[in-house]
């Protein structure tokens, strides 16, 4: 079997291709890369005292979850791009890429083009941090940590589309109910977003799902980058939820309102 992942750079992202070279023969990892060190170098987040506090919490967490990051297995055949270049890439250049038997999409950019067309018809998935269609847009799991709503901090796995994050749902994906650190939750959501899509493609079980339609009326917010700002990430340091509280809030989690959900 042949998977092709388009992600990123950092540990959690490292992690799903480590993950994928398990179950496959051979995976071919297209990853567009940003600063390991967020808040301290100016790139996706801005620089600054606060972003570099907020995210030192950040780095801790996914290292806790993820390790650090490190080397890829044998299997695996990359391809090492700034972020943004993708879709300035011709397609041809990433035709090797293009024969595989599954095509995931997690932390890469907006994929336009002649690629998304290839990807969108050829069923490729993506994994969502957040839980759609209540949270769509950028740092999902942050902002429902923000607005009080650990219960759907979470993973939507569904079907690549056109638009951002518009796709036809499979299934979502949350972490188990624990007393736990508010920016290790975020973390523990992605790796049972990981485990779970391993799971269903090592067991054939990800082509049973009927994809969903994602009900707009539900959503109680779509963010930007932009809206993360030095004031709310201070707001966020200075108010983060007690670990108790969330973990009460996930027990109370009624799963009925979600798509197959998957409790890693």
């Amino acid at each position: 079997m042949k998977i092709t992942v388009f992600t990123s750079n950092q540990p959690r992202h490292v992690s799903l291709i480590e993950s994928l070279a398990t179950i496959a023969d051979e995976v071919y990892a297209i990853q567009e890369c940003n600063t390991v060190f967020p808040g301290r170098i100016a790139d996706f987040f801005i620089k600054s005292d606060v972003m570099q506090k907020y995210f030192s919490n950040v780095i801790n967490a996914e290292r806790e979850v993820f390790g650090n990051i490190k080397f890829t297995s044998k299997n695996v055949s990359q391809l090492v791009l700034k972020s943004g270049d993708l879709n300035m890439l011709d397609i041809q250049t990433l035709s090797p890429a293009l024969k595989s038997d599954y095509y995931i999409v997690f932390g890469s950019c907006y994929i336009k083009g002649p690629l998304c067309d290839f990807l969108v018809a050829n069923k490729a998935i993506n994994i969502h941090m957040g839980t759609s269609p209540y949270y769509r847009g950028s740092s999902c799991n942050f902002w429902a940590m923000y607005d009080g709503n650990p219960e759907l901090v979470g993973a939507t796995i569904h079907m690549l589309s056109k638009g951002l994050d518009s796709g036809d749902m499979l299934f979502h994906a949350f972490p188990r109910a624990e007393v736990i650190d508010p920016f290790v939750i975020g973390m523990k959501a992605v790796k049972a977003a990981h485990d779970s899509l391993i799971e269903y493609i090592s067991t054939g079980k990800i082509n049973e799902f009927t994809p969903v339609k994602q009900e707009k009326k539900y959503e109680i917010r779509y963010t930007r980058n932009i809206d993360f700002t030095d004031v709310v990430a201070q707001k966020y340091l200075q108010n983060s939820p007690d670990p108790q509280f969330i973990k009460d809030k996930l027990e109370s989690r009624d799963l009925k309102q979600f798509l197959n959900p998957y409790v890693g």
